[in-house]
Parts: structure tokens; C-alpha cells; sequence
């Protein structure tokens, strides 16, 4: 043909089925024919990410190596959030954004149900609360749609949100009662590479100390706030429920962590915020458990830029709707975990205290003395 010939295959782990043999088609085709057509393009896209990488990415036989370009598509992150909503004639300050991306993420297809002239309370309790919206039942329907065995992933799932969303492997494999093995490797792998989980090793441990974390928002808040609601059976399906729960302890509580989980997520922004753009260096998180019976004190630390210019910057996330203030007993918490950071990492470097806070660090005698560089939520805009 002499114009350009586009074949689009929207969703192809859901059209290449065992029994169809669409793989073997389209391997036979490209090769015998589509690939020597230089104006054919051929567009292939699919959620299940594990599929998409074992069967094209990482392609076997015909279809090996035959990609010209492949893209994976992120959710969006808080400005491309912004943008998008703005985009839908949606205008809410940076702090209401926040609030509704801890509850379902950067996914456009859940962000394009929000409507105008909505808070984001009220925009999680139509997507989330409401039995006929969006997200009260996504989660299911998500995981069997994206795996085979989605029973055993939602289990692994499940076990990491009870242990507090982060978890070691030794202690998963020892909550699900497996071995360490090519059956759960395989699904730890799809669970990572489909955005659910993130496995890293903590600052200054062997590679083989590995953890999880879940890093999807809407995991997060389905297993923390809706699942328990539906297991119930006693929901009334109220449409107000989100935003009687706002003020909440517990739902403070688990901002704090969400809030961190997407801090972790914008470390360019918080890196810019710090000074360091001209600076190279290694981002890590830290964790130190003591020995059962020790008089050790433990420690964790969310989050660290190892500078190379023989500076490490100790991060605190903190989630507030005020301005976070640093006081007596705090200064002293946070003197004691860098003293056991540097005696257990040894290491000789100047150790710098950055927060990171939703609305700022309130400025008195203890920030002075204690804070060298804060970074705020608007500043993970940017």
C-alpha cells in the first residue's frame, strides 16, 4: 500500500488465549509478510504486564527481538495528576489532590470519574463507597482479569497489607507457609512487574535481604478501608462514609503511611527541593531490627540520598494539615536514630536531617538546631 497501514491490538493477553493461536499467527504473519511492508505498523498493547513481557518483550522464537519501540506507561504522578484533572475542568488545591491520589493512584481511567465541583472526599466516596461505584468492587475484578491464578496473588497481596505493607521475604514466605522456589518467585515477578509491589534491598544490606513493599494507592486503600467493609456485610452503601471517616485516627494513621509510599515515589522532586540537582547520589530506605533479646535500639529510616559529596541526607516524611512541629521529646527520638544509623552503617560521612512535610516544618529552637533542608507536598508538584 502506498499510505501508511496501521493494525492496532488493543488488550493482546486477553485476545491470545491458549486456545486461539493468535501468537502463533501473528509470528508466522510478521515474519512471512508484515515485516516486509514498510509502510505497515503494527501497535500492540496490554495490561497484564508479566504476559506482555514474557511472550513479546522477552520473546522466544518468531517474535524474538523483533520490537522497534516499546513503552511503558506509568500512572501519572501528582503534577501529570493536576494537569489531567485541570484538563477535565477539575480545579482542587495541591492538599485535596493528595487526599485523592493516596486513594486510587495516578490511573487516568479512575481519575477521568471524578467530577466537577466535587472535594475529593466526596470524589472517593462516589468511586469507592457508593455499591455502584468505580472502585467498590475493582479490586477483585482487576486481579482476575490480569492473572491466572489471581486467588494465590491476592493472597500474597493480603499477607503484605496485615504485616503493614512492607514485609522481608523470609517473613512472607513464612506467612504463606511456602518455600523459597520457582512458584512463588514467578508470582512475586508478576505482582512486580503489573505495579502492585516494588522489591528493593535496604541501604547497606546484602543483596540477598530483599523486601516488598505494595505501592499501589488503591491496594492500599481497598484492603485498609473498603474490603473490610464488604467482608462485614453490614455496609449501608452511605455515601457520606469517606468523609466521616476524614478526621478519623486511624485514617491519619495510614496517610502517614501513603503519604510516604508516594514520597518514594517523587524522589526527583524531593532531591530538586533539597539542593541536590547538581549533586549525584543513591537513594535508599533503611531499617535496622535488633536481635530478640537485645537492649539495641532499632531504627528505620524512610528514606536517604547518599551524597557524593560526603554528605548522607536522613529523610522524615511526615503527613500533617499543619504544619509539623519538632519539639523536646522528637529532637531526642531523632538524635537516637542517627546515632544508630551511624554506628550501624559506620560510616564517616555528615549526616544531614531533611523533612519532608505536607504543609512545612513550624520554625522554632529545635528545627533550627536539628533541620537542614525541608521539602513540602508542593513542592512534589513540580
Amino acid at each position: 500500500p502506498r499510505k501508511k497501514v496501521v493494525m492496532f491490538l488493543d488488550e493482546l493477553p486477553w485476545l491470545a488465549s491458549k486456545k486461539s493461536k493468535l501468537i502463533q499467527a501473528l509470528d508466522y504473519y510478521w515474519n512471512a509478510h508484515f515485516s516486509k511492508v514498510p509502510n505497515f505498523i503494527l501497535i500492540v498493547c496490554g495490561s497484564a504486564a508479566s504476559w506482555m513481557l514474557d511472550n513479546l518483550i522477552h520473546a522466544k522464537g518468531g517474535l524474538y527481538n523483533r520490537l522497534t519501540v516499546r513503552m511503558h506507561l506509568e500512572p501519572f504522578d501528582l503534577k501529570e495528576t493536576k494537569k489531567f484533572l485541570e484538563n477535565n475542568s477539575i480545579k482542587l488545591s495541591n492538599s485535596q489532590i493528595l487526599d485523592l491520589y493516596m486513594a486510587i493512584g495516578g490511573i487516568p481511567f479512575y481519575l477521568k470519574e471524578a467530577k466537577k465541583g466535587q472535594s475529593a472526599c466526596q470524589i472517593i466516596d462516589a468511586l469507592c463507597f457508593k455499591k455502584s461505584g468505580l472502585l467498590h468492587s475493582e479490586f477483585e475484578n482487576l486481579f482476575h482479569a490480569l492473572f491466572d491464578q489471581a486467588e494465590v496473588h491476592q493472597k500474597i497481596i493480603e499477607e503484605m497489607a496485615k504485616a503493614g505493607s512492607v514485609i522481608s521475604r523470609e517473613a512472607l514466605l513464612k506467612v504463606l507457609r511456602l518455600k523459597s522456589g520457582g512458584a512463588i518467585n514467578r508470582r512475586l515477578y508478576e505482582l512486580e512487574a503489573s505495579g502492585f509491589i516494588k522489591c528493593y534491598v535496604p541501604y547497606g544490606n546484602k543483596k540477598r535481604d530483599r523486601y516488598y513493599r505494595i505501592i499501589d494507592e488503591y491496594t492500599l486503600f481497598y484492603l485498609k478501608w473498603i474490603e473490610p467493609l464488604v467482608r462485614s456485610g453490614a455496609y449501608s452503601g452511605k455515601e457520606d462514609h469517606w468523609q466521616k471517616l476524614a478526621k478519623s485516627s486511624s485514617r491519619y494513621s495510614w496517610a502517614g503511611y501513603a503519604f510516604e509510599s508516594i514520597c518514594l515515589k517523587h524522589v526527583h522532586q524531593i532531591s530538586q527541593a533539597l539542593g541536590l540537582s547538581k549533586i549525584s547520589y543513591l537513594v535508599g530506605t533503611w531499617r535496622y531490627i535488633p536481635r530478640k533479646g537485645s537492649k539495641e535500639q532499632g531504627a528505620q529510616i524512610d528514606l536517604l540520598f547518599d551524597r557524593d559529596d560526603g554528605v548522607v541526607n536522613i529523610c522524615e516524611i511526615k503527613y500533617c494539615d499543619q504544619k509539623f512541629v519538632i519539639d523536646k521529646a522528637y529532637a531526642k527520638k531523632k538524635i537516637k536514630k542517627i546515632e544508630v544509623f551511624q554506628k550501624r552503617v559506620n560510616t564517616s560521612k555528615e549526616l544531614f536531617l531533611s523533612m519532608i512535610t505536607t504543609r512545612g516544618v513550624k520554625k522554632n529552637l529545635w528545627s533550627k538546631e536539628l533541620m537542614h533542608s525541608e521539602a513540602t507536598l508542593d513542592d512534589l508538584f513540580k
